[in-house]
C-alpha cells in the first residue's frame, strides 16, 4: 500500500511544541481518493482531524522568546491538518471488449433470419432438440419466454415462469418450437427449446441424473412429470423404447444464474461436473448460457451493449465455467425478459447471438451422426 510517513517539528526558539503530521500517497493509475473512500479505510480526512487535540508542552515564559502564552493559551488544542485524498471507485468496464459484438437494428435482423432458416444438417429430422438444463430459479424458463418474444415482437410468456424459489415451478418435460416473426409468425422454425425440472443440490430435490439422461437418450414422453420417487423406466406411461433421432436431444444448455454463480453449493458442481461427463459420452454437445446479467453489474443493467467490457461478468463467466467443468467459449451471457413489458434491441441481439451459438452445436451434432 502507499507509504504514510509523519513528521515532527518542533521550535526551540518559541519554547513551545506544534505537532503537524503529512500524509504521503503513492497513487496508482487509475485512482484518486476522496473522504467517504478514506474513511472507510480508516484514514481520517482533514474535517474529521479537525477536532483531533495535541496538548501543548508546559514551558516557562521567557522575555527574549516571543510573545508570552497564559495558562489557557498553553491548554489550547493544536490543529492537525491532512491534505485530502479519495480512493474513487474501481473502474467496473474494461477498456476494450474482450469478445468482440455489433449492436445494430441490422444485426438483429440478420440473426433473427439465420434462426429462422436454420435447418439441421440430417434428413432423418426436420426439428433440432435442444435441452435446457439448470439450477433452480436459474432462467431456463425464462429463456424460452425470451427468445420467443424476439419473434413475436412483443414480450410473451409462453413457457409458465415461476419465482426463483428452492422449488422447480418446471415439473413436466416440455417441447416449446420457436415461431416465425413477420409473414412467418403462424410457422414454426427448426428449433424446438424443452423445458424439465430444475436441478437441486441433492437427487431428491430436483430432476435426477437418471431422468435428465432419459431425456437426452429420447425415452421420456412429452408432458412427462419428474418424480425423484419416481425414476423413468420401461414401465413409464408413454416410454419410448426405440427412440429415433427425432426423439433426441442435439444439445443440451446448462442455464446458470449469474448472480448466484458464487453461491452455488460444491455438490451443485459435482453434480454437474458428472452429468457433463455422461452427456459427452452420449456424443451430444453442450454449451451454457449466464443468466441476470444485469444483476451481475450495475453498468450492465443500465446499458446491455457493456456486456462485454464489465470485469464483473467476465469473472461471473469463469466462476460459471469452473463450477461446469467447462471452457468459458461455450458459455455466453443472456439477459432474460422478466418485468420488461416492451423489447429492446440490443436485449434482443444478445438474446439472439445466444440461439446462434447454440445452434453451432446442433450442426456439430448432426454432422458427427451423419454416418
Amino acid at each position: 500500500m502507499s507509504l504514510f510517513s509523519a513528521a515532527l517539528l518542533s521550535d526551540n526558539k518559541s519554547n513551545t511544541s506544534t505537532a503537524t503530521a503529512s500524509v504521503s500517497v503513492g497513487k496508482p493509475s487509475g485512482f484518486s481518493f476522496s473522504p467517504v473512500a478514506a474513511s472507510s479505510f480508516g484514514l481520517a480526512t482533514s474535517s474529521e482531524v479537525k477536532s483531533t487535540t495535541t496538548p501543548a508542552t508546559s514551558t516557562l515564559a521567557s522575555p527574549t522568546a516571543g510573545p508570552s502564552f497564559t495558562k489557557s493559551d498553553r491548554n489550547k488544542p493544536k490543529k492537525v491538518t491532512v491534505p485530502q485524498f479519495s480512493l474513487g471507485e474501481f473502474p467496473l468496464l474494461l477498456e476494450n471488449e474482450w469478445r468482440k459484438m455489433e449492436w445494430s437494428e441490422e444485426v438483429k435482423e440478420t440473426l433473427m433470419e439465420s434462426v429462422s432458416s436454420f435447418k439441421p444438417a440430417s434428413e432423418a429430422v426436420t426439428e433440432a432438440r435442444v435441452l435446457l438444463i439448470g439450477p433452480v430459479g436459474a432462467g431456463k424458463s425464462s429463456f424460452i419466454s425470451s427468445v420467443q418474444s424476439v419473434f413475436s415482437g412483443r414480450v410473451i410468456n409462453r413457457a409458465m415462469v415461476g419465482s426463483s424459489s428452492s422449488t422447480s415451478f418446471t415439473k413436466k418435460l416440455r417441447s416449446y418450437n420457436i415461431r416465425g416473426a413477420g409473414e412467418n409468425a403462424n410457422e414454426p422454425t427448426a428449433l424446438v427449446l424443452c423445458d424439465v425440472m430444475g436441478v437441486g443440490e441433492g437427487e431428491s430435490t430436483g430432476l435426477t441424473l437418471h431422468d435428465a439422461l432419459s431425456v437426452i437418450k429420447g425415452h421420456t414422453p412429452e408432458g412427462h412429470q419428474f418424480s425423484p420417487e419416481q425414476p423413468i423406466s420401461a414401465e413409464t406411461m408413454g416410454f419410448i423404447k426405440k427412440p429415433s433421432t427425432s426423439n433426441k436431444v442435439h444439445c443440451v444448455v446448462f442455464v446458470i444464474d449469474g448472480s448466484k454463480v458464487n453461491s452455488y453449493a460444491k455438490s451443485l458442481g459435482a453434480t454437474f461436473q458428472q452429468l457433463r461427463e455422461h452427456i459427452s459420452n452420449l456424443g451430444v454437445h453442450q454449451v451454457a448460457v449466464l443468466t441476470h446479467v444485469d444483476q451481475v453489474c450495475k453498468a450492465t443493467e443500465s446499458d446491455i451493449t457493456q456486456v462485454y467490457k464489465s470485469r464483473s461478468i467476465q469473472q461471473a463467466m469463469v466462476k460459471a465455467g469452473e463450477l461446469l467443468g467447462m471452457a468459458t467459449s461455450y458459455i455466453v451471457p443472456v439477459k432474460n425478459y422478466c418485468s420488461e413489458l416492451d423489447l429492446d434491441e440490443n436485449t434482443d441481439v444478445l438474446l439472439l447471438k445466444a440461439v446462434d451459438h447454440i445452434l453451432q452445436y446442433v450442426d456439430l451434432y448432426f454432422q458427427d451422426n451423419s454416418s
